[in-house]
């Protein structure tokens, strides 16, 4: 049983690549081999005709929490597809016990159609504190980590975003509408301004990914679901990067948050897109 944060930065040190390993086979034992080849009865819907799952879904999700709960025993599992079906088991990212959070194809609807543009998700917290993050991209066998205090990796090379060029469009990935309520959308209109070129989101993974090595500029993301934000967020700060929601405080994976928020590059360009969220003048940064 897990006793303490040093026990934990211990466990990390012997098996971050233990961890890296288990993501890669489950997407090759259970993602990779149903990409392009999806079957009608593989795919459902959950909430609506924008919000899928497939069998790659459940069964990689399946065996990941199987292989990360005997790797850290006394930690929990809260996986998007396991919450889907009991909710309650969301509670656990609120609870003492170390937490690994789990989205297994993160971008669902763009590997339904074949895509390359989805991900998988992994990320271990523990009282709402994000500790290290995996993020792995099957199609092009990417694997981006984070480790809390000691940075950011794309295949083993350090990430580090740093600040936008100076004087030119601030590039913005933005809630799918789908996704956003009439509020949000009103927020989510002030990014539409001289100077900031906002675009709908893929998958949130990848676009954190893109914040973290500096090929997009923030986020603006209407929605709390951990799955799809703890891995990103915690690569996003170990590349030197920040979070901020409307209120201009950190975004919270335990919830409450004030919403959209954002996740840029650095701490200028987050408070520059919470000011326009807020509805502040365009352009100004503070």
């Amino acid at each position: 049983m897990i006793e303490d944060n040093e026990t934990i930065d211990e466990f990390l040190a012997r098996h971050t690549d233990d961890v890296a390993e288990a993501v890669r086979k489950a997407a090759a034992q259970e993602i990779m081999p149903r990409w392009r080849r999806l079957a009608e009865h593989e795919v459902d819907q959950k909430s609506g005709p924008h919000d899928l799952v497939t069998d790659a879904d459940r069964k990689a999700e399946q065996y990941l929490t199987e292989v990360l709960g005997a790797l850290l025993p006394g930690s929990v599992v809260v996986g998007e597809e396991a919450v889907h079906a009991n909710p309650a088991t969301y509670e656990a990212v609120r609870g003492p016990d170390p937490v690994w959070i789990v989205d297994p194809v993160d971008g669902t609807r763009q590997f339904v159609h074949g895509d390359a543009g989805f991900c998988t998700l992994v990320a271990l917290a523990r009282h709402g504190t994000l500790l290290a993050s995996w993020t792995y991209a099957p199609v092009t066998d990417r694997l981006a980590t984070a480790i809390r205090g000691r940075g950011a990796h794309l295949d083993g090379e350090r990430l580090w975003a740093g600040p936008p060029q100076p004087g030119r469009e601030l590039s913005v990935a933005t809630s799918h509408p789908d996704f956003t309520t009439d509020e949000q959308k009103r927020s989510l209109l002030g990014l539409r301004t001289p100077g900031v070129a906002p675009r709908p989101c893929g998958s949130a993974g990848l676009e954190y990914l893109a914040v973290a090595r500096g090929e997009l500029d923030a986020t603006a993301f209407s929605w709390e679901a951990a799955w799809d934000h703890a891995a990103g967020l915690l690569l996003v700060e170990e590349a030197g990067g920040t979070h901020l929601t409307r209120t201009g405080e950190p975004f919270r994976i335990t919830g409450g948050n004030e919403l959209p928020f954002t996740a840029a590059r650095d701490a200028a360009t987050a408070h520059r897109v919470v000011g326009l969220l807020a509805g502040e003048e365009a352009g100004e940064e503070t």
